[in-house]
């Protein structure tokens, strides 16, 4: 789909100790590694290269800084869930893997009507958010 994102890149201070989690959340996303680099980085895609598709690389970051996502850079990153219950199903997975929930499942009725979210951290700080809309 024109402009839908087609990858995106997050920089992690230590990509093999963050490995874990991300496989867990993105795997439940239905994401796979396809990618494994020599700098320790490594790549999980969704979908199909030339139709629907997606890329998310985990790269090593150049400096041991953590991330503050009120200074420039990413801020945050969401999926869209197909159901509240998705959403709930995800936060269960994140409690079972000990991540740091920043905002349990709720309805946020200041995005939209409707709204429903799970806000949670990576191991390095980095905002994500897993979100059903009607």
């Amino acid at each position: 789909m024109r402009g839908a994102v087609h990858h995106i890149d997050l920089s992690v201070r230590d990509p093999k100790a963050a490995r874990p989690f991300w496989e867990a959340v993105l795997g439940f996303l239905g994401y796979r590694v396809s990618t494994e680099y020599d700098h320790g980085g490594y790549d999980f895609d969704v979908g199909v290269r030339g139709g629907a598709f997606c890329s998310i690389g985990i790269r090593p970051t150049t400096t041991q800084h953590a991330h503050d996502r009120y200074s420039s850079g990413l801020h945050h990153l969401a999926w869209n869930a197909a159901s509240r219950d998705d959403v709930d199903a995800l936060y269960a997975l994140l409690q079972k893997m000990g991540a740091t929930v920043l905002d349990a499942p709720a309805h946020f009725p200041e995005y939209s009507e409707g709204y429903y979210a799970v806000f949670f951290a990576d191991p390095d700080g980095l905002k994500l958010e897993y979100c059903f809309v009607p």
